[in-house]
């Protein structure tokens, strides 16, 4: 019953009769902290309960500062998965039985592993006998001094290059490099006869026929839209256990003197402890007062030490300390101390990971070309009116910029609020074809009237004839359309009307003098006319006039705008069951794009769509579609306006490649040519 290091040699091996306690401390600049407890499907309650004393040990000794998971064989967290890159092999029998023999054994074993999965691979321990064979999946034989991988005929290119990664660690990190490796195709067995003389000499001859393939788990993030927070206290002397909130969620609902519970349909279960919260409160056995399965993923949290995930089920989130206000605080590396700074482009190019946060490819000098969607057809804009975007109607815009001597494109389908259902389907219709015209190269991002980004808006600013400026410095300021009368004025922002005769400025009492200095210069980009500056509370009689006359308007507080602090994550998405399905892929690296597959990248302030060369045809149709129903089902209620940009395999812009630590953009040019 004591806690023993395991050599890092075996990691990733687990028996069944066992468990196990996982640290991992993060590297990233949130220097999270995980304590996973992994429970074997044959370990005895004594060493279960052990396990989770230890835990609340280790966690206590850390500050409470790190988020606990428990993890129960064959269910483990994506996250979990993430720490052994190679896969999981589970093994009979516990420690006592078997560790040290295997340790003296290694090259003189006998064993079968039924290997199972593509992005996370398993093995199990299975009899090591024709019969536990199937035509789907991937056995290995492994005899110590060779490792025999047979691969059924109906298992896939990706399966199998998985299983060769996983042979290459067991020979380098178990075998010290001293064991060789064979690979047989299952159903052209003739062609290996000295790898099958090895397996009959095990296995005996094959009679009659192989197992139908056992079919593959199915995603298990099918994400739920509803999400309840229980709350739990012990103030009445009893431990009662309430619900109190649905999706979606907001952070005031947590108070730090108690303990909540996030239950996400059962599929997964968060405790929130506030630091103030009793150990009794601590310590609710809410899964099986709900009747749970005993494998439900658990997450144990305390009070500033949320993990992404729990954040995400929120609908704003707000750390400690955070800034608030309109816009979003420029800053490098950790926050230490808070400016309002002038964005330098060359820091795009010098810090990847600030041009996904800053979503900017470059500083807008590119080359910009503009189409208006007209009778269904493309008709091209007047450079001269570039700029103005009437809400009635669809727009493409194309930009080029270079990167590294090649030209890069991102195609901006601009969707105005009041156009109809035809011309944003031929708006998506011509984008198809205009993206085709360069070859598939473009990076498309669909943009709503109002929720432009960055990018975008620091190409244009909208002329029309009233106008609510908001920013506070050049690359966030956005001019907006509003109705032409006093209703639409605010007390906390600045607006610019203009008329046949006059441009007026005019100054709301609550707006700060970074918004005042850009609205000046939206003016001046607006109009070479004078402007005259109008303070709240001196408007002359024209300004009234052209507003069609006085009416009250807002003149609250303002309401500062939370820019919430989420971490990204990535998705592998799959469409297949007729339900849009998502299944995380944690801590991920680039290694975690898949060229098969379609993976969902979401920012929080713009989702990607990263597109694989050899994605399934339908997904690929199918995905941005998907995307909305990500947004559409989000627990935290999202913005259904939120940027949707698809990508494509080898042209990645560093508004996407900024997300990954340590990028290559050579990697898909080399596994194309080799």
């Amino acid at each position: 019953m004591k806690m023993v290091p395991v050599p890092e040699q075996a990691y990733g091996n687990l028996f069944e009769g066992d468990c196990y306690i996982i640290l991992n401390v993060s590297n990233s600049t949130t220097q999270s902290t995980d304590i996973h407890y992994w429970i074997g499907n044959t370990s005895s309650q004594d060493e279960q309960g052990a396990a989770a004393i230890y835990v609340t040990q280790l966690d206590e000794y850390l500050g409470g500062s790190p988020v606990q998971h428990r993890e129960v064989q064959g269910c483990e967290s994506a996250k979990f998965k993430s720490y052994f890159k190679n896969g999981l092999i589970y093994k009979k029998g516990g420690v006592g039985s078997g560790f040290t023999h295997v340790e003296s054994n290694m090259y003189n074993m006998q064993r079968l592993l039924h290997v199972k999965g593509t992005k996370h691979v398993t093995a199990r321990e299975v009899e090591v006998s024709w019969s536990s064979f199937n035509v789907g999946d991937i056995f290995l034989l492994d005899l110590g001094k060779a490792l025999i991988q047979w691969n059924g005929p109906q298992s896939n290119r990706q399966e199998k290059l998985k299983v060769i990664e996983k042979n290459e660690d067991i020979r380098d990190r178990e075998r010290g490099g001293r064991a060789q490796i064979g690979v047989i195709e299952g159903g052209q067995e003739e062609a290996f006869p000295e790898l099958m003389k090895i397996i009959i000499s095990v296995l005996g001859q094959r009679t009659g026929h192989l197992k139908e393939s056992i079919p593959d788990d199915k995603p298990d993030q099918n994400q739920t839209s509803i999400v309840k927070l229980y709350h739990v206290s012990d103030a009445s002397g009893q431990l009662l256990v309430q619900e109190v909130a649905t999706s979606p969620l907001t952070q005031d609902l947590l108070s730090s003197s108690d303990c909540y519970i996030l239950d996400q349909g059962g599929s997964s279960v968060m405790v929130w402890k506030g630091k103030a919260a009793s150990d009794e409160e601590r310590r609710s056995g809410f899964i099986k007062a709900k009747n749970y399965p005993s494998n439900t993923k658990v997450e144990v949290m305390s009070e500033g030490g949320e993990s992404a995930m729990f954040k995400h089920l929120f609908k704003s989130w707000k750390e400690k300390g955070q800034i608030q206000g309109l816009g979003k605080t420029h800053s490098v590396g950790k926050i230490a101390k808070v400016d309002q700074v002038k964005f330098d482009v060359m820091e795009l190019h010098a810090q990847p990971k600030l041009a996904a946060q800053e979503r900017m490819v470059d500083d807008a000098s590119g080359h910009i070309q503009v189409w208006r969607i007209e009778n269904l057809e493309l008709k091209e804009v007047n450079p001269s009116t570039y700029g103005q975007f009437y809400g009635g109607d669809c727009y493409l815009v194309l930009y080029t910029y270079n990167r590294a001597n090649k030209p890069q494109y991102i195609l901006y389908m601009w969707q105005g609020r009041h156009a109809t259902q035809d011309e944003v389907t031929a708006c998506a219709y011509q984008a198809v074809n205009l993206d085709n015209k360069y070859n598939g190269a473009p990076t498309q991002v669909r943009v709503v009237m109002g929720k432009e980004p960055r990018h975008f808006l620091y190409d244009f600013l909208l002329f029309i004839d009233i106008l609510i400026v908001r920013g506070t410095h050049e690359m966030n300021t956005k001019a907006t359309e509003v109705p032409t009368r006093a209703s639409s004025l605010n007390t906390n922002d600045v607006f610019l009307l203009k008329t046949h005769q006059n441009v007026f400025l005019w100054y709301g009492k609550g707006c700060s003098g970074d918004e005042r200095e850009m609205g000046k210069a939206v003016a001046d980009l607006l109009s070479e006319q004078d402007k005259q500056v109008v303070m709240e509370g001196q408007e002359p009689a024209a300004f009234w006039v052209a507003l069609g006359g006085k009416a009250p308007y807002a003149s609250d507080k303002r309401l500062e705008k939370e820019v919430a602090p989420h971490e990204p994550r990535l998705f592998e998405c799959s469409n297949q069951t007729g339900r849009f399905l998502v299944t995380e892929v944690a801590d991920f690296t680039q290694d975690d794009l898949d060229e098969d597959d379609v993976m969902l990248l979401d920012t929080w302030e713009e989702i990607f769509l990263w597109i694989g060369n050899s994605a399934n045809q339908y997904e690929t149709q199918e995905s941005y579609s998907s995307a909305v129903e990500y947004l559409k089902t989000h627990p935290a209620g999202r913005d259904p306006g939120t940027p949707v940009s698809t990508v494509k395999q080898a042209y990645e812009p560093p508004t996407f490649t900024g997300w990954f630590n340590a990028w290559d953009a050579h990697k898909w040019s080399v596994s194309q040519t080799g």
